[in-house]
């Protein structure tokens, strides 16, 4: 590591010290927030809560008073700020929470948390990437920092509000644009998973400022003029981090598939520490069940299991699945074998090394085959890649590949807080993205090449099942997009 000259650290006290009294007199003279900046931090704390759940454990650095902390309403909650007299209030407003006298490049805290915050602390900190380095410590595989920080285009407009006492002064800020967190991030080891824009309009007007910040802010040109950005970011993490040789449930969901039966159980591999075979089916009209308990029958040693859908819809056989599954690693195989599943090694490479958390396939990178899907379906499904990668924030190249992949325990969380979205998806695509990215999960395309189905016919009502996608589109912009 590089020495730090004697000059650089007399600079970098001078800088903190002064802070610490800026902030001590701020606290000494105020006891809440003024008028304007009120109603700008319950913006960032509505916001916040909707990306960190209630009874998670979170460490806030540069908490202040400890209000945003608070409103999480952690299991566990952490606050660390330089300035004793805001910790002074912070500790007699929430007494219930821990807080700690610190420099954020002093870290004294060595524990795991779920979330790690800094709202609007980067503007104001000496070194960005050191601190961003100090807390990459305090992170597990599945730890979520989140941030936001001032746009540029704001310096003016916050120096009048703070002439016109609408807003705390400010000492002279690090105006970094977005694409210059990003990096500091990358160097400090941690990916940006989304980022975005919030608050257009920082003033409580009556229906004005819901109709800026909960809608409009959310389009271009709009969003580039919005107060402040947000970054959602993960640790990144090498192999040897992450479990050794978890094992491995395939999930088929099979239908009128009984000339598929024998393909699927010959060329889906072996993975990780074991791999299972689920066969769930539903209602056929031809011999899939037999097919599938004389496959058992012929092949004793092999991890196979069987099991009869009581509902409708592949959604409900998935999750039947998923149900019986004993595997670390969940995975769904259609069974009309468009996915080739010797592909499936690579779903499990993607997702044991940490490159994602749920990994998705994607036909409509390479050229499929010739009747692989209908052009109305490959439009369709363009569209609605689109739509889905603007609501959910992280990109999304192919909603309805039947190929998903996630860690089980991912899973039961997600079913855990199914009740959010409801149970509203015959698919059973929508219900795993959606769920994915509320729990904050990285979800990563994974290209595959799309085959002709050689047995029998798809289950895809294109013309029906598109309205009931653009239903959707409308359901999942209420419960992802503005709130």
């Amino acid at each position: 590591m590089p020495s730090i000259s004697p000059q650089q650290d007399i600079a970098a006290d001078i800088y903190r010290k002064k802070r610490i009294a800026h902030w001590d007199e701020i606290a000494r003279t105020t006891t809440d927030r003024p008028g304007a900046g009120k109603y700008y931090h319950q913006r960032i704390s509505d916001v916040c809560r909707f990306i960190i759940p209630r009874g998670s454990r979170v460490i806030e650095i540069g908490c202040g008073r400890g209000d945003l902390l608070n409103s999480l309403q952690p299991s566990h909650g952490v606050g660390v700020d330089f300035s004793p007299a805001m910790l002074a209030q912070a500790r007699q407003r929430h007494p219930d929470l821990h807080f700690i006298q610190a420099d954020a490049l002093d870290l004294p805290v060595d524990e795991p948390f779920d979330f790690i915050v800094l709202s609007g602390l980067i503007n104001d900190l000496w070194d960005v990437q050191q601190v961003l380095e100090k807390i990459r410590r305090l992170c597990t595989p599945k730890t979520r920092v989140v941030l936001n920080f001032f746009s540029h285009l704001w310096a003016l407009p916050l120096a009048a509000a703070t002439r016109m006492k609408l807003a705390h002064p400010m000492l002279k800020q690090n105006w970094m644009t977005r694409e210059d967190v990003a990096n500091l991030l990358y160097l400090a080891g941690f990916d940006v998973m989304r980022q975005w824009q919030e608050v257009l309009w920082p003033v409580r007007t009556p229906v004005l400022d819901a109709i800026c910040n909960k809608y409009i802010v959310k389009f271009s040109p709009f969003k580039h003029f919005a107060l402040t950005n947000f970054m959602l970011a993960r640790p990144r993490f090498h192999a040897s981090d992450l479990p050794p040789s978890p094992t491995v449930s395939v999930i088929v969901a099979a239908r009128n598939e009984e000339g598929n039966i024998a393909g699927i159980f010959n060329r889906i591999p072996e993975m990780g520490g074991g791999t299972e075979l689920i066969f769930v089916e539903g209602g056929s009209r031809d011999n899939t069940y037999a097919a599938i308990e004389k496959l058992i029958a012929d092949n004793p040693a092999r991890n196979i299991k069987l099991f009869r859908q009581s509902g409708v819809g592949k959604g409900d056989a998935v999750r039947k699945g998923f149900a019986e599954a004993a595997g670390d690693i969940l995975m769904i195989l259609d069974a009309d074998l468009t996915v080739p599943p010797e592909d499936l090694p690579r779903f499990f490479d993607a997702i044991a090394t940490g490159k994602g958390d749920f990994l998705n396939g994607v036909r409509l990178i390479y050229p499929m085959e010739h009747q692989a899907m209908r052009m109305a379906n490959l439009i369709g499904n363009k569209f609605f890649s689109l739509a889905f990668s603007w609501l959910l924030g992280q990109p999304i190249k192919d909603t309805l590949c039947g190929t998903k992949v996630l860690w089980r325990k991912d899973y039961e969380q997600l079913a855990a807080n199914r009740a959010y979205f409801g149970d509203f998806d015959p698919f059973g695509d929508f219900d795993l993205l959606f769920g994915a990215a509320k729990l904050n999960l990285k979800i990563v395309d994974l290209p595959i090449r799309y085959r002709e189905r050689t047995y029998g016919e798809t289950n895809i009502q294109r013309w029906k099942h598109g309205w009931m996608l653009l239903k959707m589109v409308g359901f999942a912009a209420r419960k992802m997009k503005f709130v």
